[in-house]
């Protein structure tokens, strides 16, 4: 299924029935009265987070949604039916934006909330409801109330338990892939993940969920190479993996630049619950990872754990770990539990 987390459609909401203007006719009834009927109301639509969804793509093709109108009053006291409700289903997580995109109107977080984003028009009384002691037969009847109709924006962010983070080709997909039975498309050059692949993990009989997020990349966070977009992916993430990739010329930079751009972003981010994660260790011998090891000590940056998607090195701990944490069997993250293990070639 093709991932789509952004899209602008146009809603509208049914039109109120207009009331009916009429007067009892039959045989050997004179002056029979007013028997117009009311209309019926205009169908609302709504917008509902429903399980089994984590892509807007179903609104790529098709951007304008109606509610049904209702029906017109008749004579012999008939009122209208009421036109149907529309209801647009998206995943948890959606938010609702204005066409501007600079009000948040409303934000669909768990299964199952529903938000009434145009209302219908109320149908129009018939004449029979303006009659009076005085006014016996009323030529007067309401049109039905006119429709609500507005442009939006629906902007998905995942929820997933856990973030991954980095630059590009930092061995993410290949992480996600190792733990979850997702197979993303990898490849070794930069931004071979387009888009945000989600993963389940299944560690001790307990689960959650992994999203590989696109590489970050400088400036992210102004929306150089969509980063805007992709960040918003990790704002609901219980944890972050923060993944570095050891063959890079300069291990200290690559990690400044996705911290900046976290808080350039949202400073919530950075201080989100996060493990330093150093991947595709299996082409270092053990001097290699000890010159990598002071370099972090000597930049006052906190213990990670050095880990090989190839080899499997560290995989299980790094799932333990993770798992602990997501279902607080640990209060915070320990890094004495997560210490770097000397790998050994």
């Amino acid at each position: 299924m093709k991932f789509l987390d952004e899209v602008k459609i146009y809603v509208s909401s049914g039109k109120g029935g207009p009331g009916c203007l009429s007067f009892r006719r039959e045989a050997n009834v004179p002056k029979g009265g007013p028997d117009g009927g009311d209309g019926g109301n205009g169908g609302n639509v709504y917008v509902e987070a429903i399980a089994g969804l984590n892509t807007l793509v179903d609104y790529r093709y098709k951007q304008h949604f109606k509610a049904q109108s209702g029906k017109h009053g008749m004579g012999r006291n008939r009122n209208g039916s009421n036109g149907d409700d529309l209801v647009l289903k998206v995943p948890a997580g959606t938010e609702i934006l204005d066409e501007s995109k600079s009000l948040l109107i409303a934000d669909l977080k768990e299964i199952g909330n529903r938000f009434i984003i145009a209302r219908g028009g109320l149908g129009g009384k018939g004449n029979a409801f303006f009659k009076t002691s005085t006014n016996q037969s009323p030529r007067k009847f309401q049109p039905g109330q006119d429709l609500e109709e507005k442009t939006i924006w629906f902007r998905l962010k995942l929820i997933a338990d856990v973030g991954l983070i980095g630059l590009p080709n930092a061995g993410k997909s290949t992480f996600l892939s190792t733990i979850t039975a997702s197979k993303p498309k990898i490849a070794d050059y930069p931004f071979t993940t387009l888009h945000p692949n989600l993963g389940v993990a299944n560690v001790d009989n307990a689960e959650f969920v992994i999203a590989d997020i696109p590489g970050l990349i400088e400036n992210a966070h102004k929306g150089v190479g969509l980063g805007h977009r992709f960040l918003g992916h990790v704002e609901r993430c219980k944890l972050l993996l923060h993944l570095i990739d050891v063959s890079s010329e300069n291990i200290y930079n690559d990690y400044k630049t996705i911290t900046n751009e976290l808080k350039m972003y949202n400073e919530k981010l950075v201080k989100k619950k996060k493990i330093l994660v150093f991947t595709k260790c299996d082409i270092y011998d053990e001097n290699k990872i000890k010159e990598i090891k002071k370099m972090l000590k000597v930049n006052k940056i906190s213990d990670g754990i050095f880990i090989s998607s190839v080899t499997g090195q560290n995989i299980l701990k790094l799932s333990r770990n993770i798992n602990n944490i997501i279902n607080k069997k640990v209060s915070k993250i320990d890094n004495k539990k997560i210490n770097i293990e000397e790998w050994k070639p």
